[in-house]
């Protein structure tokens, strides 16, 4: 895809809307900070501008607004062919609009369009009948995607809300897989080879496997598909993360609520192993996209699917993982192999973050490719390292290239400490605290509860950034799962046996043994309760007093509510989130 400089580019009928509908968007969307383009030209020539072109090309999302004499515009109609272009070409998003005009007569051109394509006949047909037939199959193409109806959803004001927050939503999933393709290498290819073995459009039921190590791309590349295909879809649902989301409270059958609740439109709470045969009978007759990303068990794979017989015809469902037995072991043989990168892509991608560039001074070029060798083709270690050289002396290059010199080719965990370890004291505790409990949080909130008069909480997320061990995306924190790994395995060296002396507590099995265990303790972790935790009500409310009595520091409230289900059938729902003085950087 080219270097997005828009997120959204709309495409509309002046006449229908720009003084109506699309000025209600078009203002609510720069509320939002969503930087749209769009088209104030009133007067057009015979074909659309080089500039609209290139406006379309640096898009994330195009926003189609389908209206009355939305086809009686030439120019409209060539902006789709371009637009659906770029949908097939890249991982540009397309979502319609059907503003007082019902899908059917933009997909079967009847009523004002089949109007308009008399017209259209008449002055085309002759000289370039393929001109008309391409607008005629764009159109009904671009209805059959997934959408809005402003006959659906009324009044404007209820739809202008809703298509805004769907639009940001997608911008979010769709700014985080172009920010991780930055760095890989040949994406294009590794996208062709998925989809290959996808086949969309066949009437069986698959899945397709993306196997490799950790930080090689397998999450990037499923992302990509995802956003260019998912659109065909009637149900689809990206599960990140299925590992780590499994061993929180709640586990598999909170993730697989979520699944169902995504594909059917409802809010689904079965405790069952078996959905109930009326759930089945639905999804049996629905076509769906699905992808679990980083599962690394095989139980997790037979509960979330239990049978490619339960989707509809022409289902895909793409797992990715780390172990090919997993995808054996269930019986498919369509796996593809993200292999690290070769020799002259590892440097090229290693200088493009030590140097900014994609070359590297003549004095250095020994040093870098030995640097770039220790990364053994893994893109995410490659970016970690080679942010760690920037701007450092020769000598400097010489001491870090001896500490890599005492890792063992293997060990990629200790490539990426490379860069943890050069971190200042009070960086290293942001990483740690971001690696422990807000990956994917909102900066502003992080910076609230880091707060500090004697630290910049700003400044370190900044150095964590040029460091690539982390990305803000659309104000969201982001680190890579293997970098989080990482920091979690940091803070259980602290006391591999005893986590009541860890500095951080994230694991809800781990919390309870610690306050129950630790009742007269005068110190407790930073601790974190996550979703879904079920206890007892005595014991809910003995847990909450142990931890207001033993933590130096409490923050209640200004936090995402939690529901904390109580084993009675009762639920309790509060602002919760607990952090100790000592531990709050600077303190």
């Amino acid at each position: 895809m080219a270097s997005c400089k828009y997120d959204v580019f709309l495409s509309f009928r002046g006449e229908d809307t720009r003084d109506n509908f699309l000025s209600h968007l078009v203002v609510a969307l720069q509320e939002k900070k969503i930087k749209t383009f769009i088209d104030e030209e009133l007067t057009r020539g015979d074909q659309i501008s080089p500039a609209l072109v290139k406006a379309i090309e640096e898009s994330m999302i195009s926003v189609i607004i389908f209206s009355k004499n939305y086809a009686s515009s030439k120019w409209c109609l060539d902006e789709l062919v371009k637009i659906l272009k770029c949908h097939k070409k890249n991982i540009q998003l397309v979502i319609p609009i059907f503003y007082n005009v019902d899908p059917s007569v933009v997909r079967n051109q009847t009523g004002s369009f089949k109007d308009a394509f008399v017209k259209h006949d008449k002055q085309f047909n002759k000289k370039m009948p393929e001109k008309v037939q391409k607008w005629r199959a764009v159109l009904t193409e671009a209805s059959n995607l997934s959408g809005w109806d402003s006959n659906t959803t009324r009044p404007d004001a209820k739809l202008v809300k809703e298509i805004t927050a769907d639009i940001l939503e997608k911008l979010e999933k769709l700014s985080a897989a172009i920010s991780d393709s930055d760095g890989l290498i040949g994406l294009e290819s590794h996208v062709e080879q998925v989809r290959s073995l996808l086949a969309i459009g066949l009437p069986d039921v698959r899945l397709v496997g993306i196997w490799g190590m950790g930080g090689i791309g397998k999450t990037t590349i499923a992302g990509v598909v995802f956003n260019q295909f998912s659109q065909k879809f009637e149900g689809k649902y990206f599960m990140a993360n299925v590992r780590e989301e499994s061993e929180k409270c709640g586990g598999l059958v909170h993730l697989r609520n979520q699944v169902l609740s995504k594909l059917l439109g409802e809010n689904f709470d079965i405790g069952t192993p078996k959905i109930p045969q009326y759930i089945r009978d639905r999804l049996q007759r629905m076509k769906v996209f699905i992808v679990l990303d980083d599962v690394n068990k095989y139980g997790q794979l037979e509960y979330f699917d239990g049978g490619l017989d339960r989707f509809g015809p022409g289902s895909r469902i793409i797992v990715t993982t780390r172990d090919k037995t997993i995808l054996e072991r269930y019986g498919t043989h369509r796996i593809y192999e993200v292999e690290g990168l070769n020799c002259n892509e590892a440097l090229r991608l290693f200088c493009s973050c030590a140097f900014k560039e994609n070359h590297c001074p003549e004095d250095l070029l020994k040093h870098s490719e030995t640097a770039a060798h220790y990364a053994k083709g893994n893109p995410l270690a490659l970016q970690v390292l080679g942010s760690s050289f920037h701007r450092k002396s020769k000598p400097d290059w010489v001491n870090t290239l001896n500490n890599l010199k005492r890792i063992s080719d293997s060990d990629i965990y200790g490539v990426l400490k490379i860069g943890y370890d050069e971190l200042s004291w009070e960086e290293k505790n942001l990483f740690l605290d971001i690696a422990c409990f807000f990956n994917g949080d909102d900066r502003e909130h992080v910076m609230w509860i880091l707060n500090d008069d004697y630290y910049s909480v700003q400044y370190g997320l900044n150095v964590l950034v040029n460091k690539s061990l982390i990305k803000i995306s659309y104000n969201k924190l982001q680190m890579h799962d293997l970098l989080q790994e990482m920091g979690r395995e940091i803070v259980c060296q602290e006391f591999r046996e005893k986590p009541e002396k860890r500095s951080r507590l994230w694991d809800h099995k781990d919390v309870c043994h610690v306050l129950e265990k630790n009742k007269e303790d005068s110190y407790s972790p930073a601790i974190f309760f996550g979703v879904g935790c079920k206890f007892g009500f005595d014991h809910f409310c003995q847990l909450v007093g142990n931890v207001c009595v033993n933590s130096n520091h409490v923050i209640l409230g200004f936090y995402p509510c939690w529901n904390i289900g109580l084993s009675d059938g009762a639920t309790v729902s509060f602002d919760f989130f607990i952090i100790p003085y000592q531990l709050v950087i600077g303190k």
